[in-house]
């Protein structure tokens, strides 16, 4: 059937479906994974996919990360491992809850920068929510916080958010060429969005002087359950990271090492209790969102968007830098950032004839990491907090989300557009 349609007619079909799905999942009538099913069902029915190309459109080392960590988190959390370093950092800052807030939001965005940012809010999320129950607040404003700096964390390095590793791929760009060359402005972009969610947040960032104080002194010398446990999984837990770390030394993806960790884990835990655990609603949602946008790309949609934004500027640096900037930004909130990043890289490396593409990697870079915070569902970071979160009786709202995440976007693309402009375009 993919053969029969014309053009026009499947980019029409393949951009209502996503539309309309969006629009679903932002008014939260049905659940998120429903509507992301329902919509890669018809997709496949209309045959806007070849039959042949329908897996290679659903991205497994995403889809195998994310449950391997997620075994390898929930095993960990067994020992009592994240109760302790919740306990650890309210000791540190003393019960302060804007300390804690703005503690976990650098701890996330430092981590973000040497993992990616799917494995650490994995990580930083069940620390949330023992210390919002310890201060007795509200865990969402630290988790829409945490979210966003995993995401800028991730756009400073070569390794922390996959458009980055695709962008370096086809440029040649090294790890230290990122540090060098987004390290400065990620690093003031996290610092005015801090200061930005904090002060947004100064209300809900409240708790009683016997609570902070009883947090401050918490006796953490009975919070490991299981020590066996806790320095088994510790061990595999650290082992994992320095592997994602470790990349170019070891060359194994990601998704292997982490599996590789979470089977071993299991060697010692019955697996059908810690599957049992396993978010399997967001491992769906994942699934259904790769089949609805794979549509979109046989279709034409994503390189149809991408031609269209380097038409317009026609051979100008400045206005090619800024439109690849904003328009990755803002189309990153909406269409998944790894194959709107793939589809860009050829088309930036063929104007190296007639302009310096130079600067134009780095703004790529930067509106496809930085978008993602626009909306809950702009990166995979997004989904896996708001589905942890919801399942542990704390639903973020998409439009709630929205309200901060497009404040937030806004003004890192703006701090943004003054770095690239100052540093290339001058």
């Amino acid at each position: 059937m993919f053969n029969t349609y014309k053009k026009e007619t499947a980019l029409l079909l393949a951009g209502t479906i996503l539309l309309v799905s969006y629009i679903l999942i932002a008014f939260e009538k049905i659940p998120k994974v429903t509507i992301a099913m329902l919509g890669a069902a018809i997709t496949l029915a209309l045959g806007l996919i070849p039959p042949e190309h329908t897996f290679s459109h659903i991205d497994f080392k995403v889809i195998f990360l994310l449950i391997s960590m997620m075994i390898i988190v929930h095993i960990a959390a067994r020992s009592g491992l994240f109760n302790w370093l919740a306990i650890e950092i309210l000791k540190l800052t003393k019960g302060n809850p804007i300390k804690v807030f703005a503690s976990m939001a650098l701890f996330t965005a430092i981590l973000s920068a040497f993992l990616d940012n799917v494995t650490t809010v994995i990580l930083v999320f069940p620390i949330t929510l023992v210390i919002a129950r310890e201060l007795k607040i509200d865990p969402i404003p630290f988790l829409i916080t945490e979210i966003m700096a995993s995401n800028i964390g991730g756009a400073a390095t070569l390794i922390g958010d996959p458009p980055n590793i695709i962008i370096g791929s086809a440029a040649g760009l090294t790890f230290m060429d990122f540090v060098k060359e987004l390290s400065p402005v990620i690093t003031i972009i996290f610092i005015v969005s801090t200061a930005l969610l904090t002060f947004i947040f100064r209300k809900e960032l409240i708790s009683t002087s016997d609570l902070m104080q009883q947090a401050a002194n918490i006796d953490n010398s009975k919070s490991i359950k299981n020590k066996a446990l806790m320095i088994r999984s510790s061990i595999i837990l650290i082992l994992v990271i320095l592997g994602f770390i470790f990349y170019d030394l070891i060359h194994i993806d990601a998704y292997i090492i982490a599996l590789l960790g979470a089977s071993i884990l299991l060697l010692f835990e019955t697996p059908r209790q810690i599957l049992h655990d396993v978010e399997w609603t967001t491992i769906f949602f994942f699934i259904g969102l790769f089949i609805i946008i794979g549509g979109f790309i046989e279709a034409g949609g994503i390189k149809f968007l991408a031609d269209f934004i380097l038409k317009i500027t026609k051979g100008n640096l400045q206005y090619t830098t800024m439109l690849i900037l904003w328009a990755s930004g803002f189309l990153s909130a909406i269409v998944d950032n790894i194959p709107y990043t793939v589809t860009m890289t050829p088309l930036i490396k063929s104007l190296n004839s007639s302009i310096n593409i130079y600067p134009l990697w780095w703004s790529l870079s930067l509106g496809a990491c930085l978008g993602g915070n626009a909306t809950l569902i702009g990166a995979a970071a997004n989904v896996i907090i708001s589905e942890a979160s919801d399942a542990a009786g704390h639903p973020i709202s998409f439009m709630r989300f929205m309200k901060y995440g497009v404040l937030i976007t806004i003004v890192s693309l703006l701090i943004s557009s003054v770095y690239l402009y100052f540093r290339f375009l001058i």
